[in-house]
């Protein structure tokens, strides 16, 4: 399979001469679990080791390769092949570290769209949705909402639903579909390109195992049936893979992710609530914090309706959040700071005494 098949093209060719990578083979992370990772090439699909450079040189988990990112190898007669170069990430989804403050953790390189799944039965939550969208938006990812199972509830359900998203989120694609009825899924093949590549995104259970093996006419993931008594999903998959369709679209599928922590997305929190956004240059203040001022055009907005009271305060609290996230980030560097001091004046008393 050519690397084209999986998403090379023209300036990721000139990014590998621009940065004298000529002399390497090339290949694209399709799987990472447990420090192990399988990567694409012309010569099929090939377990994979960082060198002991790039380890050393990595200053975080984020300067690690993940899944979707190009490298620079080299072929191993045998054993696993050497990953010495990770190619420059043109997009990069990540979220908060669960448990660990201050700290990124990346879902997917180099993503082209976002399918953001929910399933209409248990796991339908805009706000959920919102954060999402946000740290697609600030990775300039375009975000595609996708809902599944809505042949499990009453049409009239399914309908409520979409209008109630649809008056909160503007400008983002939806569709429905059933995984029993194959309702909507040539709507969603429709949106695939041949050579982008797509992340998968949502909560264990919805259903991205059972799209991605529907989207691909195989099966591809592994699936779960549905316990009756909690009524949801086992969450199957637990690591991230891409997969190539033979549409030519290119998909990563996700673990379920139970947390969605805010890390540094200004830029997509400004996208996604546009129109809270667009109210500040009216507030009495300009330091107006949007929470308790007199004055403040946005709290009279949300007061008479005119923007949505749930939208708005899932907007403060990502806010905080991402607030938060910044706070710990300084704290961290401050401490390596110290640290580096203290490690620093220590080796200098160890050569004072060696005279």
């Amino acid at each position: 399979m050519k690397p084209e098949a999986f998403g090379y093209n023209n300036k990721l060719e000139k990014t590998r001469a621009e940065n004298n990578l000529s002399d390497f083979d090339i290949g694209r992370v399709v799987l990472q679990h447990k420090g192990r990772y399988v990567v694409k090439t012309e010569k099929g699909d090939l377990e994979a080791k960082i060198t002991g450079s790039l380890r050393f040189s990595a200053k975080s988990r984020e300067d690690f390769p993940a899944v979707g990112d190009w490298v620079a190898l080299v072929f191993q007669e045998s054993g696993p092949a050497s990953i010495k170069k990770i190619f420059p990430r043109y997009s990069v989804i990540t979220r908060q570290a669960v448990k660990k403050f201050g700290k990124r953790q990346i879902i997917a390189a180099n993503i082209d769209f976002a399918f953001l799944v929910q399933a209409v039965d248990r796991d339908f939550s805009i706000n959920r949705l919102e954060r999402y969208l946000a740290i697609c938006r600030s990775s300039g990812v375009e975000p595609i909402i996708v809902l599944t199972k809505i042949d499990l509830i009453e049409k009239e359900e399914v309908d409520q639903m979409l209008v109630s998203l649809k008056s909160r989120i503007k400008d983002v694609s939806v569709v429905a579909v059933s995984n029993e009825t194959q309702e909507g899924y040539e709507e969603l093949k429709a949106l695939i390109e041949k050579g982008k590549t797509y992340c998968m995104l949502g909560s264990s259970g919805v259903g991205k195992s059972t799209l991605l093996n529907n989207l691909s006419g195989r099966k591809i993931m592994e699936t779960s049936e549905i316990s009756e008594a909690a009524n949801r999903g086992k969450h199957v998959t637990s690591h991230r893979e891409l997969v190539v369709l033979e549409s030519g679209g290119i998909i990563i599928d996700n673990p379920g992710m139970r947390e969605v922590g805010i890390a540094d997305v200004s830029n997509g929190l400004e996208d996604t609530f546009d129109k809270i956004i667009s109210l500040f240059g009216d507030c009495r203040f300009r330091d107006c914090t949007h929470t308790s001022e007199i004055g403040c055009a946005v709290i009279d907005a949300v007061e008479k309706g005119e923007i949505d009271r749930d939208s708005y305060e899932n907007y403060i609290k990502m806010g905080e959040e991402e607030a938060y996230f910044e706070s710990s980030v300084v704290e961290r560097k401050k401490k390596d700071k110290n640290l580096g001091k203290l490690i620093k004046n220590y080796k200098k008393g160890l050569n004072k005494n060696k005279y």
